[in-house]
């Protein structure tokens, strides 16, 4: 008879998650070892074994976790009747939002994926196009020119877009002078107005 999960089974998993980000986003990939991230948790390694084999599951756990909280929340936010700049501004709120207290996160994120198996590289991959398709569809409705054969643009401006909210976190402070919300606004604006000129 299988065993039946804990009733704070996700609240441990995802205490583990976090503390493992810190560890990894502090230590590096290769320096962090599961004694401390256990320490760090405050749960024994016999634990957290239960939960995650090795450095490899709890990093790609913390990833794929990140990614679909934030390809949900895109979805969610999104709405096909808005006029596209304004639901380009929404999407991009919402981004920015969901990196609010993830930036140990973002940085296993960005800086982990070769310790992953080409499985569960292939695994994140699909969620990451599938989030950037949701921007490109909408930047294609304010410029479908940024999408000609001949000189496709449409990818370049929307990673460039992305470039400016994942890399945020490497400047943005919360309780400074500039909230998310207007970080939201000068990113959506630096890119429609860039896209009138693209040709």
């Amino acid at each position: 008879m299988a065993r039946t999960r804990a009733v704070d089974f996700e609240e441990k998993r995802r205490g583990i998650l976090d503390s493992a980000a810190a560890v990894f986003a502090e230590q590096g990939m290769e320096k962090a070892s599961m004694s401390q991230i256990a320490a760090h948790g405050q749960i024994s390694k016999a634990l957290l074994y239960h939960y995650y084999p090795g450095k490899d599951a709890l990093i790609f756990a913390i990833i794929i976790t990140h990614l679909q909280e934030l390809d949900a929340a895109i979805e969610a936010a999104d709405d096909a009747l808005l006029p596209p700049q304004q639901r380009l501004r929404r999407l991009v709120g919402v981004v920015l939002e969901n990196y609010r207290g993830a930036d140990n996160q973002h940085k296993v994120q960005l800086n982990a994926t070769s310790a992953l198996s080409d499985e569960q590289k292939a695994e994140i991959l699909a969620v990451e196009r599938r989030i950037v398709k949701r921007f490109a569809v909408v930047l294609h409705q304010i410029n479908p020119a940024l999408d000609d054969p001949q000189r496709p643009l449409l990818t370049p401006v929307t990673m460039s877009l992305f470039g400016m909210m994942n890399w945020v976190y490497m400047w943005f402070r919360d309780g400074g002078r500039i909230t998310r919300e207007d970080y939201a606004d000068v990113a959506t604006t630096l890119i429609l107005e860039g896209i009138k000129a693209v040709r």
